[in-house]
Parts: C-alpha cells; sequence; structure tokens
C-alpha cells in the first residue's frame, strides 16, 4: 500500500525542445528519447518554437499522451524568425513564415531596419513571449519582396537555419587554397594520370567527386574483374581544426534546391580544387577491388594517388553508347567505349550478387522540377533512371562496403550508415493492409530484406504497385548515421559506410581520414568543437544528472548498461549531429519544392485533372495529379453528404449510407479549389469518383464515343492525358454539374483543410553518384594478401554476408 502512495505522488520531469504546430499546442521533444509531452495552447503562449524547457507531466490528454506544464525555461532560442512585416491599425507586426511560431511578433516603430510593409525580413527576439504579452523583435535583414526570383529559397534556409554563409576565416583559408596540384602534393601517392578513369554524372552537376574504370582481371583460377573507384582527396585541403572544417561540420552536408546548391565547401573547392575535372590533375582516394563474375567482392586496396579524368560523361550519353556502340556518342569517345562495356560487365554482375542476398529495390517514381530563368517552375517531369545510373550507383555501394570493412578489420571508430528493419507497429499495420489487398506474402516478426523484395515483385503490376512499395518503405526506419554498426536492411549489407561523397557529406570526409590513419598505422581522433558536441542530446544526458525523466525524492537513475568510451561518445555525437542535418536539409528542400508547386498551380484554379489516391487519412483523401505530379487534400466533408469511418487497417474511408469506399490507388477526377502558398498547401474538389477506363475510339482519340472496355488501368506512374475525354468515363450527373459550372470556377473560400504539396510524398532511393576510369598503380597483392595495411582480402564476398543482427 506504501509503494501505491508513493507512485501516486510521484512527480515526473522532462527536459527537451520545444517543437511548435500551427494549431497553437506544442511538442516537448525529451532529449534522451522519452515520449513527447503534449503543451496545450495555454502553455505555449510562454514559449516559443524550438525553446528548451523543462515541463511537468500533470496528465493524459485525451489520446493518451502526456501533457505538461512549464516550469522553467531553461534556454530561449537564438533562431532569427522569418516572415512578412505588416502594419495594421498603426501597429507593426511580424507575421511569421513558419506557422510553428503560433503568435505574431510586435516591431517597435524604432527597430523596423528600413523595412517596409509587405517585405520578407528576418526578425530578432529582443523580449521573449510571456503568458500576457506578445514577443517583441527587432529586424536584422531585409530579404526583399515576397514574389522575387529565388525568396523561396533564402526563406527556407533561414526557416530551418541551413548555415548559407561561410565564416570570414573559412573563405580567407579558401582563398589562400592553389589553383592547381602541386609538386609536393604528388608525394606519397600513385600516379594514375595514364588510367582512363571517367566522371559519369547529370546533366547540371558542377561538382564531381568520383571517377571509375574497370578492366578484365584473373582473380585465382577464375575471371573477374578489377574496378577502380577513385574519389576526391578532400581531407588532403580541408584539415581537422581548420575553419574550413569547422564550417563543413556545421553544415555537414550540401543542400540542393531547383537551380540553386548550398554547398558543404567552398566553391573553390568543390567546383575546383576538389572535383575531378576533365583534362585536369587531381589529388584522389582509391579503392581498389577485385570482383568475380558472380559479383563477390574478393579483394580491395585503399590508396592515395593522382589521377586525370579522360571524359565528363553524362547518364545519358552513356546509356546511349551502351545501346548502341555504333552510334554518334560511341564513335565521338572511341577509345573509351570499351572500358565503358567493361562497367557494364561489372555492373551486371554486382547486379546479379544484389539479387542473390535479397537487397531491396523499390521502383518509387521519382519527379524533377524544371525551372526557367527567373527560378520560377516551368514543369515538373518524371525522372527517368537507366542503366548508367545504375551502373554507378552499384559501382559506388561495393566501393562504401569495402571502406566498412575496412574500418571494422582495422577495429578503427568510424561511422556507419545504419539501416534497421522495419519497428513491429509498422509491421503489423503493413501486414494488415497487404491483407485486405489480398496479396499473399508472408512477412514474419523478424524479415528479411528479400522479404520485402519479393513483396514488391507481387505487386509490380498491380495499378497501387506505387502505393504499395511506398507503404513498405514507410514502415522501415530512418538510415542514420552512428558508430555502432548493425547493419544496412535495405541494402542487405552486414556493414556500411559513406565514402563516395567527401565534397558533399561530412562523413565520408571522416571515412577518409580514418582510412588515411590506417594506412599510415595510426588513428584518426575526432575532436569537433566542444560548443557542438556538448550540445548534443546524447552528450548532455551523459554529462548530467538529470534524465528525461527526473523522480522528485525517488531512486537515481539507473547507470548505463554498457560504458561508452569517450572516443566513441564523440563519435556517437559527430553521427548525431550528421543525421539531423540531412533531415534538416530535406525538410528545407521539400520546402522549397512545395512552395514552387503552390505557384505553378495557382493559375490552374478551377481546372480539372485525373489523378490517383496516394494517401488516406480520416479527415480525406490525398489526390496526386497524374499528368503534374502534384499533391493535394480532399477534405472529408467534400465527399458527400453522409459519414465516413476510417479504416487504418485497409487504408480507406467507407461511407456508412452507401458504403462508398475511397482507398490507395483509386482514380478520380478533382478539380484545384484552393491554392495557400503561406501554407504550402493545395485543395481539391473532388468532381467523380467512378473513372472507368476506355477501348480506344474506331474513330480516333477525338472520338466523343464512350463504350465502356474492360480493361485495366496503366500504372500510376504513367502520364495520361484525358484532355479529350477518350480514356475515362463520367457518370451522367457528373457531365451535367460539369456543364452547369465555368471551367474555372473560383474557389470556395469555406475549403476545411488543406495539404501539403508535393509530388506524391515519393520517397526516392538514394543514388550514389559516381563517375568511370582505367588502370591500377601496381598489381594487387593477392586476394589473400595484407600488404602494409593496404590490399585485404576478405576471403568470402562481403556482398554475400548475412545481414548482422547486432543493435
Amino acid at each position: 500500500m506504501r509503494r501505491t502512495t508513493r507512485q501516486r505522488n510521484e512527480t515526473v520531469i522532462v527536459e527537451g525542445i520545444v517543437q511548435g504546430h500551427r494549431d497553437g499546442y506544442g511538442l516537448v521533444v525529451s532529449e534522451q528519447g522519452a515520449q513527447d509531452v503534449y503543451l496545450p495552447p495555454q502553455q505555449m503562449r510562454a514559449v516559443m518554437h524550438l525553446d528548451r524547457v523543462r515541463v511537468k507531466i500533470v496528465r493524459q490528454d485525451k489520446r493518451g499522451r502526456p501533457e505538461g506544464q512549464v516550469i522553467e525555461i531553461l534556454e530561449r532560442s537564438t533562431r532569427p524568425v522569418i516572415g512578412r512585416l505588416l502594419q495594421e491599425g498603426g501597429v507593426w507586426l511580424l507575421a511569421p513564415e513558419d506557422k510553428r511560431y503560433a503568435q505574431d511578433i510586435l516591431i517597435p516603430a524604432n527597430a523596423l531596419g528600413g523595412a517596409k510593409a509587405g517585405q520578407v525580413v528576418s526578425v530578432e527576439i529582443a523580449e521573449p513571449a510571456s503568458p500576457y504579452a506578445q514577443p517583441i523583435g527587432k529586424v536584422t535583414e531585409i530579404l526583399g519582396a515576397l514574389h522575387d526570383p529565388g525568396m523561396e529559397i533564402e526563406i527556407a534556409v533561414r526557416k530551418y537555419g541551413v548555415p548559407h554563409r561561410f565564416s570570414a576565416e573559412a573563405e580567407r583559408q579558401a582563398a589562400a587554397l592553389p589553383g592547381h596540384v602541386l609538386d609536393k602534393d604528388r608525394e606519397g601517392r600513385y600516379d594514375l594520370t595514364d588510367v582512363p578513369l571517367v566522371t559519369i554524372d547529370g546533366e547540371d552537376a558542377r561538382d564531381f567527386d568520383d571517377a571509375v574504370y574497370c578492366e578484365p582481371a584473373r582473380i585465382g583460377r577464375e575471371n573477374g574483374f578489377r574496378l577502380i573507384v577513385a574519389i576526391a582527396d578532400v581531407s588532403h585541403y580541408v584539415k581537422p581544426g581548420d575553419p574550413l572544417d569547422f564550417d563543413a561540420l556545421e553544415r555537414a552536408t550540401s543542400v540542393y534546391f531547383p537551380r540553386r546548391v548550398i554547398p558543404m565547401l567552398p566553391e573553390k573547392l568543390s567546383n575546383g580544387l576538389c572535383s575531378l575535372n576533365p583534362k585536369v590533375e587531381r589529388l584522389c582516394m582509391v579503392c581498389d577491388m577485385l570482383i568475380n563474375a558472380e559479383g563477390e567482392l574478393k579483394a580491395y586496396q585503399f590508396y592515395p594517388a593522382v589521377m586525370r579524368s579522360h571524359a565528363r560523361f553524362t547518364y545519358t550519353e552513356v546509356a546511349a553508347i551502351l545501346e548502341n556502340t555504333r552510334g554518334p556518342e560511341a564513335l565521338a569517345n572511341a577509345e573509351l567505349v570499351p572500358h565503358l562495356l567493361h562497367l557494364y560487365d561489372v555492373y551486371s554482375a554486382l547486379l546479379k550478387a544484389r539479387r542473390e542476398r535479397g537487397a531491396i529495390d523499390l521502383e518509387v517514381p521519382e519527379t524533377q522540377i524544371v525551372c526557367d530563368a527567373s527560378g520560377r517552375i516551368e514543369k515538373i517531369a518524371l525522372r527517368t533512371r537507366n542503366e548508367a545510373h545504375r551502373l554507378i550507383e552499384e559501382c559506388m555501394l561495393v566501393a562504401n562496403v569495402s571502406a566498412a570493412d575496412f574500418l571494422e578489420r582495422s577495429k578503427h571508430p568510424g561511422l556507419y550508415r545504419v539501416h534497421e528493419g522495419p519497428t513491429p507497429e509498422k509491421l503489423a499495420l503493413l501486414r494488415g493492409f497487404l491483407k485486405t489487398l489480398g496479396i499473399a506474402v508472408h512477412l514474419g516478426d523478424d524479415p528479411e530484406p528479400s522479404d520485402y523484395q519479393q513483396l514488391s515483385d507481387a505487386a509490380r503490376d498491380r495499378p497501387d504497385a506505387t502505393q504499395i512499395n511506398a507503404l513498405m518503405l514507410r514502415s522501415m526506419q530512418q538510415a542514420i548515421y552512428t558508430p555502432h554498426n548493425s547493419g544496412h536492411f535495405g541494402l542487405a549489407y552486414a556493414a556500411y559506410s559513406h565514402f563516395t561523397s567527401p565534397i558533399r557529406r561530412y562523413p565520408d570526409l571522416l571515412t577518409h581520414r580514418a582510412i588515411k590513419a590506417i594506412l599510415e598505422g595510426g588513428r584518426y581522433k575526432l575532436q569537433p568543437p566542444e560548443k557542438l558536441v556538448l550540445s548534443l542530446p546524447s552528450v548532455q544526458a551523459q554529462s548530467k544528472a538529470a534524465q528525461a525523466k527526473l523522480r522528485v525524492g525517488g531512486e537515481a537513475p539507473p547507470k548505463p548498461r554498457k560504458a561508452v568510451s569517450a572516443d566513441l561518445s564523440v563519435w556517437e555525437a559527430v553521427g548525431q549531429h550528421c543525421s539531423a542535418n540531412e533531415r534538416r536539409a530535406d525538410e528545407a528542400t521539400r520546402d522549397v519544392e512545395s512552395w514552387l508547386k503552390c505557384w505553378y498551380m495557382r493559375d490552374k484554379l478551377g481546372e480539372e485533372f485525373v489523378g490517383s489516391i496516394t494517401a488516406v487519412t480520416s479527415f480525406g483523401i490525398f489526390v496526386q495529379l497524374t499528368t503534374l505530379f502534384v499533391e493535394g487534400l480532399i477534405h472529408i466533408s467534400e465527399l458527400g453528404a453522409e459519414y465516413f469511418r476510417f479504416d487504418e487497417a485497409r487504408n480507406e474511408l467507407r461511407g456508412e449510407r452507401t458504403g462508398r469506399r475511397y482507398g490507395l490507388g483509386e482514380r478520380v477526377l478533382v478539380q484545384v479549389s484552393r491554392v495557400d502558398l503561406d501554407g504550402r498547401k493545395i485543395d481539391f474538389r473532388l468532381v467523380s469518383d467512378t473513372l472507368v477506363a476506355q477501348a480506344a475510339s474506331p474513330t480516333g482519340p477525338g472520338s466523343r464515343r464512350r463504350a465502356r472496355a474492360e480493361t485495366v488501368l496503366a500504372p500510376l506512374d504513367v502520364a495520361l492525358d484525358d484532355s479529350d475525354g477518350s480514356l475515362f468515363e463520367l457518370p451522367a450527373d457528373a457531365v451535367d454539374r460539369a456543364a452547369s459550372k465555368p471551367k474555372r470556377a473560383r474557389a470556395s473560400a469555406g475549403a476545411k483543410s488543406r495539404a501539403p504539396a508535393g509530388a506524391g510524398k515519393t520517397l526516392a532511393r538514394q543514388v550514389a553518384k559516381s563517375g568511370s576510369s582505367s588502370s591500377s598503380p601496381s598489381a594487387l597483392k593477392g586476394a589473400g594478401r595484407n600488404s602494409a595495411g593496404r590490399a585485404t582480402a576478405t576471403g568470402k564476398s562481403t556482398a554475400s554476408k548475412k545481414r548482422s543482427r547486432s543493435k
């Protein structure tokens, strides 16, 4: 009885970062991974988005979440707030662009900094919010008018805190670097300048950080290939502790927007000294591998080298050469065609090994935004992947696997790219959905990657294959950087790290430094700035007595089961930092793309389009337009005059009176009813929910004959044109309604809800960039030898290893 009383009187305290919500409430995200704490709107009046607070759990809310009361504000956020400057009734205020800031910010007349009403500005908080007063700020930067070209990017980088200016020290250090490879830089390096290495990238690529070359080779008594992957040696120019290194770590990754890149390194490095531009000498780190005809990695070695790219190919050019070795592209590069064919041969072998180990290969359509000269969206096109894309991807994957294996064998700390399998909760939801679709694929409690690939193969010819693949991706966990290797579920690798893109990813730069240290017989000691390490949650949890939940008057928090060395904790902290900044870059990119899509749809109000249902929620259905690849929401109130019940297991809405169901993959006809630029949201109105595929008209595509045909709808990733009404039949009542309304009716002001714009939340497969090249410095010392730490035999293929179950 005494024990029960003690638990009842126990006070639970949580420390964390406030995450605001556009509806006025907030969540405290625990610094130690405990459950998020709900803050009602009245509690949010005293705090702001990104403040660090200590809260006391007072009750459970209606959804079963712990509800908190703020008892102390530990640290106010110093991030500037971006928004539009408004003047209402003689009072100046800032309407935040980020709707997670629930309150407008008052701006005194003497703190305008020359800004005018309607301009987009950056504001620094001078007096924080309180329960009875709005926050007060001062204008620190004027960005310009809302619709200026590129303004959406200027807003996004500040809204998400993306560093977009290099420090003065880093700029000075970059300016002092030479413009070419110096003689002293060649010391201790192999000379690969005569090897026909080539780069293979997209048409719009400006930085080339990888090159490849392949030749046939004998491996013992069997035939195989020698594959050379040369990566720009960024670590030679960016030294630990330098200003360039601090700036690169702070950014952690380059951010790619339509028509603009926020690079991790200054342009002199990213597009100059560390870019493998054609016909110029560059320093590189080489992964030199032997691969047998079955695609098994038999041996590898790492070494520093000097190279000269013999050509800058695009994916389109290489695909054309592989398709026709006598075409104009092949004739223009006749001396390099044999090496490209060898690359294709090793790619075919690696692809065979990929299928053998059961790696997941989901074909989810990707889109790209094409902008005009002013930066405005011109069109949204489907991004096509050809054999050249896949060739480079496989070359980069095997180099990354070699790097991870080298770190593990050398027992040297490093950052692995870890992707764990699905959580039990998400797996249960996926199983339930597949069951309702009648897909007979077994997914056990501990599925293998091959189980997911079998499911993808089983759904390949279904009209809802795209949605099924998307649900499969959502059921898996997000890949992270961590020094604790537990394998890569999606790629079915026991160990995987990033080695191939040090120009644009900081973890790759760390991998290069670790490999160099091992080759020199030492160890690389990671020493990031103290302020960065101490600010990370994992370090705070270890260095403070306070835990995510403090029991006032209770026992001390339990000690961790396994002690982590100080060295490893630093790698852990940097891995968290890089993972978080990778997500930040993705969020900023999606924000810009959503804004551009909303801008693109502004002049299409009232127009009708065919689309497919990509997601179902309790408040409506998301529809992606088939020809434009833009997504919007049909609110549940627009579906009909009846009550709809949401079935989460079946991913559908079902009408209680009519039994009408709306599920994934169904085709509907919608009208664009509202576009919200500020909210990055688009609303649709349902015109017809019974689109029936039509047979081809005997009198041509322009005929108005609408005979029903028992045909299957085209795949969802194929753009269809129904402008002449020849593909789909509308019910008679829908035809009458459409005839009675103007073609471009304005949107109704009473739209119930809006949804993020964006091409169906498609989850694109990560594709490693790369390029190709030729010949090697010296023969490998043998598949079973270890020569001065450079050549390492894997014995058994790394690709064929079972996925590690260690967590």
